[in-house]
């Protein structure tokens, strides 16, 4: 079972916003007192952060999928949906984020770096946040909208300040568990080392960290062996030590023809490395180091003389250890340390990036029209953040919700835009992604069912009926009780000149 992931390929996905309420509050002797639908929460996001009890990515390896909370729905009485927590991913000091097609977005180096790998979609606006002096009683809320979904892959590169580089059982391994208190698997056959090992050296006044990078052969620049798999985690070194078996068993090695390999297969590989200008020494030109180890044996000895005047053309610190014995190993814990004491006070203050705001210019669109085939027929579809946006969250069964969409898709200028594309009544017309678009055969003026009982958003029922005052009713009374008396002066009028009729009888039976 694996122990130990330095590259995963992980998809994410932001909490989903929760949905607006359409609610009307009621009220003692006013049931509609008008709109209280409060507004949806916003989702989660995933966050990928830098943690110091993390090293590995394995956890990764086993759950791939890693998605955020959800918002909480709008409810009446405006109580709003409650904000979907975010995740927080712990990740190794040193892991470099990358899409899928290799583009860098971020590099995690720093205890507590943070990278928002997913956002949360936002929550929906209730009715209440709808109503207008126009609309005073919106039926419905918008969705909230979906969280982001992406495919991230996540590289680690170890933070460490020696790598050890050498051809399988040269003793690296063997370095690290004596200089250290790291016990890495230790044994007599190529390939034992199959995961980076981090070792904490300690040397007076010194303290740094050693890595090894295994499976180094001819051919690993390409991908041979184990080398493109490990390769990443000397990047960011600030030491480079060759560690050369001076003893190897087989014939036709010797320490010589084992530098001039390693040091290709590095240059190979450096010259891929897509780095900063500046931000670091390139790697062939960092301190360098060679050790002959396994000098405690004879042949490792001879075979030490007979490349010591050689090694010493190179005008770099060569040293004849022995991980076993521990011969030579202080001289080289403290060379190592001075050099990455040297390297660490030549590195330049790293610079905080500036904040820079890129606003949209003013005359940038807000959408465009584009004619594509769709079912063997030329359909137009819409492009844009907003419209895009208004389609998602839509509840197309809600005909005044459809409406509003339509409304606010002729004021951005859609219906425009389709008329001067050549779009005409009846013709298809897309909204949205390709693989999740709102489909509808378009007519420039679309007409929800809602409207045939009068203005869109507006209820009759909660029409503010104007309250008589006193006086006007004093008014209205006064002006029956004069009308009841004329009536009264006419009948009276009637009865005196002798032209009295009783309504009961006919003018025939009379």
């Amino acid at each position: 079972m694996a122990t130990f992931v330095d590259r995963v390929e992980l998809q994410v996905a932001g909490g989903s916003g929760g949905h607006g309420a359409a609610s009307i509050r009621r009220e003692k002797f006013k049931p509609l007192a008008g709109p209280d639908g409060a507004n949806g929460g916003r989702g989660g996001d995933v966050i990928l952060e830098v943690d110091a009890s993390t090293t590995t990515l394995l956890s990764y390896h086993h759950r791939p999928h890693q998605r955020a909370t959800s918002g909480g729905f709008g409810k009446g009485d405006l109580r709003h949906g409650a904000r979907g927590e975010d995740l927080v991913l712990s990740v190794p000091d040193g892991t470099v984020i990358t899409a899928g097609d290799g583009t860098v977005l971020a590099d995690l180096v720093g205890i507590g770096t943070r990278y928002v790998a997913a956002r949360g979609g936002a929550g929906g606006l209730g009715n209440a946040a709808l109503a207008t002096t126009q609309r005073k009683a919106p039926g419905f809320a918008l969705l909230g909208e979906p969280g982001q979904e992406r495919t991230l892959v996540l590289e680690l590169k170890s933070v460490a300040d020696v790598a050890l580089v050498g051809y399988p059982s040269a003793g690296k391994s063997s370095l690290i568990a004596a200089m250290s208190a790291a016990r890495p698997k230790i044994a007599d056959y190529p390939f034992t080392t199959l995961v980076p090992n981090l070792g904490v050296v300690e040397a007076g006044q010194y303290r740094y960290t050693v890595a090894d990078v295994p499976g180094l052969i001819p051919g690993a620049s390409q991908g041979k062996g184990l080398g493109l798999d490990f390769l990443r985690h000397i990047e960011r070194c600030h030491v480079l030590v060759h560690v050369l078996d001076a003893a190897s068993l087989e014939s036709s090695r010797d320490p010589l023809t084992d530098l001039a390999t390693i040091e290709q297969e590095l240059a190979a590989y450096a010259g891929s490395l897509d780095e900063e200008a500046g931000a670091r020494v390139p790697l062939m030109e960092r301190p360098t180091v060679i050790v002959l180890n396994k000098t405690d044996l004879p042949d490792g000895t001879d075979m030490a003389e007979m490349v010591r005047e050689r090694l010493a053309e190179r005008e770099v610190p060569v040293l004849e250890v022995s991980a076993l014995s521990h011969k030579g190993l202080r001289e080289l814990s403290f060379v190592l340390g001075e050099l990455v004491d040297k390297a660490r006070t030549e590195m330049p203050e790293p610079e905080v990036a500036p904040i820079v705001l890129t606003p949209a210019a003013v005359d940038a669109e807000q959408f465009r029209v584009v004619t594509e085939q769709f079912d063997g027929a030329t359909a137009f579809r819409v492009q844009g953040d907003k419209p895009e946006r208004w389609v998602r969250q839509t509840d197309f069964a809600n005909d005044e919700a459809v409406g509003f969409l339509a409304d606010r898709l002729a004021k951005l200028g859609v219906e425009d835009q389709l008329l001067k594309a050549g779009a005409v009544a009846g013709s298809t017309v897309l909204i949205g992604p390709s693989d999740d678009a709102v489909v509808f055969d378009w007519e420039p003026t679309m007409v929800g069912g809602a409207e045939l009982l009068g203005i869109r958003g507006t209820d009759r029922r909660m029409e503010d009926n104007h309250r008589p005052t006193r006086d006007e009713k004093r008014e209205k009374q006064r002006e029956r009780t004069e009308a009841r008396m004329n009536r009264v002066a006419a009948m009276e009028a009637e009865r005196r000149s002798g032209h009295w009729s009783d309504p009961s009888m006919d003018d025939e039976t009379r």
